[in-house]
């Protein structure tokens, strides 16, 4: 079997992280994965990038200056909308003629558009698509933030000047959405339960067949290692407990840094005696940024893209700490508790999926610092901090490793051949 990943990056985001990362488990799997950008980073021959043109880079640009219209010159909110209104048309390359399945992942900010996905489902292809976020399942939001116009149809969207209309762009992209996915003939697979609950509820997905598989993650590239020799590598200091914080870029207010901040503030002040035994790493980009703002030591590593760097800051820490306002199932846990650092965060998302409270770490109230400044403090002063750390590394080998997420996969590439090979 012949499986196409696409998707928009290959290496940059979550999203394209976790699709190398199920490329990989595929091709170790008796799966033959391959994946198509449009924004190629290295030169693995599994992952091939789009015609070098000026189209690509319009595309992304044209799109981008549309939304910025329809923001009224703004670019509050730019990043968070996305309409598919230009892309790719990738089904004559030779990668998608001798795919057996597509694979459609991340596709946006101009590498597919709602009408070159019409055509790749036109092809009668089989075709399986990845939720990493909410954004099929709305009109052009990829997290919703309690919103719930998705539905009935969107329209009216908080994210647009003046709160919307009714028939605003969201409505009209939704509509669009409705007509490509009439037919049914979309696996879609979310990556977390709590995504696929969420998709569930919109008008969009009423008949659509989609089912719950986690990213996996190469347990043999994240695992534990001595933290000593990690500090070293990463010249972290040895003589401070650390926690870590990481994002792709810190200030995004979806992460959460500013109730971070906070839970850090009211954990010196309930444990003045920690401040000078503690220290704060952030990793990702502008960390400076933030970093002067922390009430302990700080240590803003910026954005590294080194899997091998990553493990060292990863092992280097003695409790890593996410407080995310919105996320489905984020590498960044996974990487943490595979590498035996237990994990703090909100009740919010796939999270409650990953930590089990208590046991491989702390999940807090929603929004409360002061729960998450207990969680730092339960995990730091916790008498049996190894086995915290042993069944972190324990419940990702079980939930989140490579064979069993293709696996998973598999069977799904399989129901979407038979499905093909039943309408024919």
């Amino acid at each position: 079997m012949r499986v196409l990943i696409i998707n928009t990056s290959e290496r940059t985001g979550g999203a394209a992280v976790a699709a190398n990362r199920l490329m990989d488990a595929l091709n170790n799997n008796g799966v033959k994965a391959k994946m198509l950008v449009r924004d190629k980073e290295s030169d693995d021959i599994t992952v091939v990038g789009l015609p070098h043109s000026w189209h690509t880079r319009w595309h992304f640009l044209w799109e981008r200056w549309k939304i910025f219209v329809h923001l009224h010159f703004k670019k509050d909110h730019l990043w968070e909308i996305d309409t598919a209104s230009d892309g790719n048309d990738v089904t004559k390359l030779r990668e998608f003629q001798e795919a057996d399945v597509i694979h459609l992942s991340w596709i946006n900010q101009g590498m597919l558009s709602l009408k070159d996905i019409r055509k790749i489902l036109a092809s009668g292809k089989p075709v399986v698509w990845t939720m990493h976020d909410l954004w099929m399942a709305t009109g052009i939001c990829h997290y919703t933030h309690g919103c719930v116009n998705n539905v009935h149809g969107c329209g009216n969207c908080p994210l647009l000047p003046g709160g919307g209309s009714k028939n605003d762009l969201s409505a009209h992209v939704y509509r669009h959405k409705q007509e490509l996915l009439r037919d049914g003939n979309i696996y879609f697979v979310a990556c977390s339960h709590w995504l696929l609950g969420e998709a569930r509820k919109s008008g969009l997905f009423e008949s659509q067949r989609i089912t719950a598989i986690p990213n996996p993650i190469d347990s043999r590239l994240y695992r534990p290692h001595d933290k000593r020799d990690a500090r070293l590598r990463a010249n972290l200091p040895l003589d401070k407990k650390l926690i870590l914080f990481v994002s792709q870029r810190v200030t995004d207010p979806r992460k959460g840094m500013d109730y971070f901040m906070k839970a850090v503030q009211r954990y010196v002040e309930a444990h003045p005696e920690e401040r000078e035994r503690t220290g704060i790493v952030i990793l990702g980009g502008n960390a400076e940024e933030e970093a002067s703002q922390l009430p302990l030591r700080s240590y803003p590593l910026g954005y590294v893209s080194d899997p091998l760097q990553k493990v060292s800051i990863y092992n280097s820490a003695d409790v890593f700490v996410l407080p995310s306002l919105e996320d489905n199932l984020p590498n960044t846990i996974m990487e943490a508790m595979a590498c035996g650092v237990p994990c703090v965060a909100f009740r919010e998302g796939g999270v409650p999926e990953m930590i089990n409270d208590r046991q491989n770490g702390y999940v807090a109230a929603y929004k409360d610092a002061d729960d998450l400044a207990e969680g730092i403090h339960w995990v730091l002063s916790n008498p049996d901090y190894a086995a915290l750390s042993q069944a972190a590394v324990h419940h990702v080998a079980q939930q989140y490793s490579q064979h069993a997420v293709a696996m998973k996969y598999s069977e799904i590439y399989q129901q979407a051949m038979a499905f093909r090979n039943y309408r024919l």
